[in-house]
């Protein structure tokens, strides 16, 4: 059942951990250790460098389901894979060969059924490695290389998230040939039940560890793509309006005053008397404008005036 009650920064760390003892494998996937007393959480996270944003967001999540998906973006990536790659850690070298060695000595293994069990829980431990594995080797260095400036053209998070598979259904297997189809004396019963509410507790934990990336993680990513597709394109109008800006060198300053005059609006006579020229001289600077920039329509040569500071935005009529 899960505890309805939202945490902040200013609880003391030891009051949610009474209220939660299962989080106490969180702090050590943050990086938090034990000792800090009566502490706040915001200041257990200043002394020992987490962000507090991102704990409070993991705790919260995993115990209550609660999701802002509007603070996605306060979300510290840092943190985040610091987290991940400290729960794979403590999985894939404290979990799982645990729980195989109470599995081994809690079966006769002169018995072929006790083989398959093991055979089958290497089999999940086999596949959670692998799909951890990827993790490590492709999707955080990914992720580290976006938060350099490096957009990859041929991955996203997106990728990984169709392909992000809960991996829990031969341990679901696993556990029900055990308590289906598995006699034992008083002895390895004992140990059987132990080792399967250790299994039940993985089991739990693993789905937790997967709705935290797909909840948390993969949407804080798609919010530093975005940011980066944006920022790009960015870039692309800025180069495309500077390589439409270069000609502007070509113009002469009687061409320049032409351009503002039509942007303001004023016909070729209104132009020919402002600037004491004749109507032909307006026609010859019009077509040599045109030529230069290769810009026709009032339109555009409204945006080339603004964007090239000739006339001030505040004074077009749009």
């Amino acid at each position: 059942m899960k505890n309805q009650k939202m945490y902040e920064a200013d609880d003391k760390l030891i009051s949610i951990i009474q209220d939660n003892y299962n989080i106490l494998q969180s702090l050590g996937s943050f990086g938090i250790n034990l000792g800090f007393g009566d502490m706040t959480v915001k200041e257990v996270c200043e002394a020992q460098q987490v962000d507090s944003y991102t704990f409070l967001a993991v705790v919260n999540f995993t115990i209550n389901g609660f999701l802002d998906i509007d603070s996605i973006g306060r979300l510290s990536i840092p943190t985040l894979i610091t987290y991940l790659r400290a729960s794979h850690a403590y999985y894939l070298d404290f979990q799982l060969p645990t729980i195989r060695v109470q599995l081994r000595n809690a079966l006769d293994e002169d018995q072929s059924l006790a083989r398959l069990i093991i055979k089958l829980y290497d089999e999940y431990a086999r596949t959670v490695r692998n799909h951890m594995k990827y993790e490590e080797n492709t999707v955080f260095p990914y992720i580290e290389e976006l938060q350099e400036g490096n957009v990859s053209g041929s991955y996203d998070i997106e990728t990984y998230s169709k392909h992000h598979n809960q991996i829990d259904k031969k341990l679901k297997e696993l556990k029900n040939i055990i308590i289906k189809y598995l006699p034992s004396d008083g002895l390895h019963n004992n140990q059987l039940t132990a080792t399967l509410y250790n299994i039940y507790n993985c089991e739990q934990w693993l789905q937790e560890h997967a709705n935290v990336e797909d909840e948390l993680f993969v949407p804080a990513i798609k919010r530093v793509e975005e940011k980066m597709k944006r920022s790009d394109v960015s870039t692309k109008i800025s180069n495309m309006i500077n390589a439409t800006a270069a000609p502007q060198e070509a113009l002469s300053e009687r061409e320049r005053e032409v351009i503002v005059a039509l942007v303001q609006g004023m016909t070729n006579k209104e132009i020919a008397s402002q600037l004491n020229i004749a109507l032909s001289t307006v026609i010859t600077h019009r077509r040599n404008i045109a030529r230069k920039l290769q810009i026709r329509s009032a339109a555009g040569l409204t945006i080339y005036a603004i964007v090239n500071n000739l006339v001030d935005i505040s004074t077009v009529k749009l």
